[in-house]
């Protein structure tokens, strides 16, 4: 027992000082070990310091907001790729930003960055992975408590790219139009379970506004999609949830394959 409470605080320990958290002994996947496309989650220490064992979804738990929404969205997404797309998908991943398995994935997603902390060696090593072919797609981050999780956010993408700007995806973009159109009417809250109330109606949190913004490298390639004041991750998580509305599950699903074909093709 000694032992045994000796290697937890060992763990604990390791996973504050190098910013991975626990997570538990991940579900059983019906996704082949080895294809063309896995979804692969950022994990990075967060401003809330160690929070203990409870993010996730229904199906896994993890310590850190990494974790939101793990691992029930990315393997809905991972079934909405293998449905709609002819692209090989395979099981889902999640790793640190320092980990030279990064840069075998051209698309990661990175969840709740508005407390993400990240080193220099991280954001230097996101740099390089942009600048190499890579793209990131963030999402669930909010303003309505105030500027906050916006500046975390700002302020970590500007010393990847120091300067560079953070700006609106334009209708015209070849992002929104890559496999499915995306339309104005499409430029709405997309929301989290907890939007929803009993009537079956979705309550925007006030004083928020949906933002589909982008980062865009040297050749005007976007390399960063920034998805605030929306969850898309939760559409996904949710996707076989009979309360949840259909419509925005759809719309979350289009704007992540846009995102994930872009991103292979340019």
């Amino acid at each position: 027992m000694v032992a045994a409470g000796l290697l937890g605080l060992a763990a604990a320990a390791y996973s504050q000082r190098f910013g991975r958290g626990f997570t538990s002994d991940p579900p059983a996947t019906e996704f082949p070990a080895n294809a063309e496309f896995h979804f692969l989650r950022v994990e990075y220490r967060d401003n809330t310091g160690n929070r203990g064992f409870g993010f996730g979804s229904r199906r896994g738990r993890a310590n850190g907001w990494w974790a939101q929404d793990w691992p029930d969205a990315e393997e809905h997404f991972t079934k909405g790729v293998q449905r709609l797309t002819r692209m090989d998908a395979g099981d889902p991943q999640h790793v640190s930003l320092t980990d030279d398995r990064l840069f075998d994935y051209p698309w990661i997603y990175a969840t709740q960055t508005g407390y993400w902390i990240l080193s220099d060696s991280e954001t230097s090593r996101l740099r390089e992975y942009l600048l190499r072919g890579g793209f990131i797609m963030t999402d669930d981050f909010w303003d309505q408590n105030g500027p906050q999780e916006w500046e975390v956010f700002a302020e970590a993408m500007n010393r990847v790219f120091p300067g560079q700007p953070i700006t609106d995806i334009g209708l015209s973009d070849s992002v929104m139009h890559v496999l499915y159109d995306i339309q104005e009417k499409d430029l709405t809250f997309i929301p989290g379970s907890r939007h929803l109330g009993r009537d079956g109606r979705v309550y925007q949190p006030p004083g928020t506004t949906p933002k589909w913004r982008a980062m865009y490298d040297e050749k005007k390639r976007m390399v960063v999609a920034v998805n605030f004041n929306t969850d898309i991750g939760d559409a996904w998580e949710f996707a076989d949830v009979p309360y949840y509305p259909e419509a925005m599950t759809t719309l979350a699903y289009r704007y992540g394959i846009n995102y994930l074909i872009y991103s292979v093709t340019h």
